[in-house]
């Protein structure tokens, strides 16, 4: 079993940065991927970005290529999710999430999830 706990989430404006950190514990966080999706009212929950066990490869959704960037400290058990140049669309609840094998786009392959963090972006 892996736990999550995702943090750092708010109310900002427009243009504005946030970092969003996710901690694990439980097995060993650095056999597993990392995710991040986000889930807007209404809409699916959506891949953001995810990040290989090393860290070596990043993977980023094209809405959130160049503004976000996703990392990771092994050895503190974190993932984190630095999100810059913030816009009205990213409005959702971010989730993290640890995939066994490699990283992926698909909900479906990770198989632990935090149980996320509200971020509002007003215009």
């Amino acid at each position: 079993q892996v736990q999550l706990v995702e943090s750092g989430g708010g109310l900002v404006q427009a243009g504005e940065s946030l970092r969003l950190s996710c901690t694990a514990s439980g097995r060993t966080f650095g056999n597993y991927a990392m995710g991040w999706f986000r889930q807007a009212p209404g809409k699916e929950r959506e891949f953001v970005a995810a990040i290989s066990w090393s860290g070596g490869n990043t993977y980023y959704a094209d809405s959130v290529k160049g503004r976000f960037t996703i990392s990771r400290d092994n050895a503190m058990n974190t993932v984190y999710l630095q999100m810059n140049s913030l816009k009205p669309e990213d409005t959702a609840v971010y989730y993290c999430a640890a995939d066994p094998g490699g990283s992926s786009w698909s909900e479906y392959d990770y198989d632990y999830w935090g149980q996320g963090t509200q971020v509002i972006v007003s215009s």
